[in-house]
């Protein structure tokens, strides 16, 4: 029998005022609702789970409308994938077998689309039973329809069980090398079992992390850094019997939804800039900047899904013959490749324009739009005229990167022969001239001695777009702890780049070495020399940041690491454009 005084509803609702701070800092936790006979329905231990480790539920029903979809990934810190009805085998391609259960047509569609759009905006997923076998179809695995006619096993378990579905009906075994499942639970742990059908592949996306006595697959976890977990029991039931066991599984949900909330809210209020990507060099192939185009790293989706506001896109050229004829071939290819960057970006001008300020940035940001600013990678441009520096200012370049993977007119590069000692007579003159006109020189891939030359002839800070530590991974054109205390003195910005060359000599780095290359500069620099220039599309791309559509995960881990807002904008593009503002401030022509 409740107390009368819960039906003063009066006072409740007073008490709200009190709880506002911290239920807006809750995450919103999505879950998958069933479809029933009376339509959505949830079982109860879904939601009371939720609560529990302090999060938020909100239901979401079966429905395929594209732009409710959309909407409700945009409003949701974590999803749960919840059980129910077998998944139609038509949707991979499969007839039915005879031991196919029920299945539910509401459901199907509706979710395979919801798992693509949250993985997508890299939004922390939790799959319980069919919502394993859900998330693993969405991400290119297999399932069984029925583990024991198709199944290779002679000597299953039950896993479709009779008992209560609070009570544990088998073991698990954790696998050694999981990475989010093991700390949560250990190495063997019992569970409740009610299915059959089962993982059968995982896909690329996912890995093994926990089996049954009998092989079938029990848990799958993401494979790239990524906040996604699949289990095949019903964690959720126990705590209706006030078994706490699998509390983890959803206190681990929170604690990476409030860092996927927190990650967004500071996006909404930097300014996120990417100093290089090579996203030109696949003009060529006709692609679909205002599509989701798999054959690009960087465009407007990727853009927005990954909460980046903008991108320095630079005209890359290789390095060939230093003749007048290949000057002026390479002089085109210049001039051809800025014109196609400003031609798509006019084409897609309700979402995207160019930006030749730090202001034009901000003012770009407070409407809502996306924002391209132009480069040139390699001096080679220019050859030999100094004159093209003035044209290519005029075209609104920002910065120009004075060699590349050879020795040109200019300078000496960190994969040269050491042609002039540093910089050449005429890239004394190019420095000065690119001060003069307000031009950042980007010493990104020249050798050391260009490198010093620069610093000492430059009346500005310079940078290096794209760079990383050679403490950590000894390659030429990685900085050395000398250059970049030097370059900090100079007040000048080095950006940690997502090239895994860059970042492991093996060439297996993922987003954690490049959290620790940014740890290391932020040590021997500082925190206002630091920044991130991805080199998308020109081999940049790694393990948890695969691309434009999941930098966001790069600030969730600065959060990890205890940076706070103020440093996460300067990372974020904040000293780059303060280098860029003193360079524009210093032109005299």
């Amino acid at each position: 029998m409740r107390n009368s005084g819960y039906f003063d509803w009066k006072t409740e609702y007073n008490k709200f005022h009190d709880c506002y701070p911290n239920a807006s800092s809750q995450p919103v936790i999505g879950i998958t609702g069933n479809f029933g006979e009376k339509g959505c329905e949830l079982a109860e231990g879904y939601y009371q789970s939720i609560l529990k480790a302090g999060g938020t539920p909100l239901i979401i029903p079966p429905f395929e409308d594209k732009d409710a979809l959309v909407n409700v990934v945009e409003h949701i810190d974590g999803l749960i994938l919840s059980g129910g009805g077998d998944m139609n085998p038509l949707f991979v391609g499969e007839e039915p077998i005879p031991q196919l259960g029920s299945i539910n047509c509401k459901r199907d569609l509706a979710e395979l689309l919801l798992i693509k759009l949250a993985y997508n905006r890299q939004i922390p997923m939790l799959g319980i039973c069919r919502g394993i076998q859900m998330l693993t179809v969405a991400l290119g695995g297999s399932v069984y329809q029925d583990i024991y006619t198709q199944g290779t096993n002679q000597e299953y378990i039950k896993h479709s069980q009779n008992l209560d579905r609070t009570q544990p009906s088998h073991s698990v075994r954790i696998c050694e090398d999981s990475t989010i499942l093991r700390p949560l639970l250990g190495v063997r742990h019992f569970v409740n079992s009610f299915h059959h059908q089962a993982v059968k592949e995982p896909g690329e996306h996912l890995r093994i992390c926990a089996t049954a006595p009998d092989g079938v697959i029990e848990a799958v976890e993401s494979s790239e850094c990524k906040s996604i977990l699949g289990v095949q029991w019903h964690p959720e039931c126990f705590i209706l019997n006030e078994d706490e066991c699998m509390m983890p599984l959803f206190q681990w949900l929170i604690n990476e939804s409030s860092s996927f909330k927190a990650a967004k809210n500071i996006h909404n209020k930097i300014l996120s800039l990417d100093s290089h990507c090579d996203t030109p060099m696949f003009f060529p192939e006709n692609i679909h900047f205002d599509q989701r185009d798999p054959r690009i790293l960087v465009d407007l989706h990727k853009m927005n899904e990954g909460h980046l506001d903008a991108a320095i896109m630079v005209a890359y050229l290789e390095q060939k013959e230093r003749t007048d004829e290949a000057f002026e071939v390479a002089m085109h290819k210049a001039d051809h490749i800025l014109n196609q960057i400003e031609q798509m970006v006019s084409g897609n001008s309700m979402q995207i324009e160019i930006a030749r300020t730090p202001l034009d940035l901000l003012r770009l940001k407070g409407i809502g739009k996306k924002a391209i600013m132009l480069g040139i990678e390699n001096g080679y441009a220019i050859g030999k005229d100094l004159s093209l520096l003035q044209y290519y200012r005029n075209k609104g370049i920002v910065y120009m990167t004075l060699c590349h993977n050879g020795d040109n007119d200019i300078c000496d590069s960190a994969r040269g022969n050491g042609e002039h000692g540093g910089l050449s007579d005429f890239g004394v003159q190019v420095v000065k001239e690119m001060n003069d006109l307000g031009l950042m020189v980007d010493l990104s891939h020249a050798s050391e001695t260009t490198f010093y030359d620069t610093l000492k002839i430059s009346r500005v800070p310079v940078v290096c777009s794209h760079s990383s530590c050679k403490a950590l991974c000894d390659v030429p054109r990685n900085l050395s702890d000398a250059q970049m205390k030097a370059l900090a003195e100079a007040g000048g910005v080095a950006q940690v780049t997502l090239y895994s060359g860059f970042l492991r000599k093996d060439g297996k780095a993922t987003i954690y070495d490049a959290i620790d290359h940014l740890n290391h500069m932020v040590k021997i620099m500082g925190i206002e020399h630091v920044g991130i220039g991805t080199d998308f599309d020109g081999d940049g791309g790694i393990p948890g940041c695969a691309s434009a559509s999941e930098l966001i995960n790069f600030t969730r881990c600065l959060l990890a690491e205890r940076y706070t807002e103020e440093e996460i904008g300067k990372i974020w593009g904040g000293n780059f454009l303060r280098v860029m503002q003193i360079a524009q401030d210093a032109r005299i022509k």
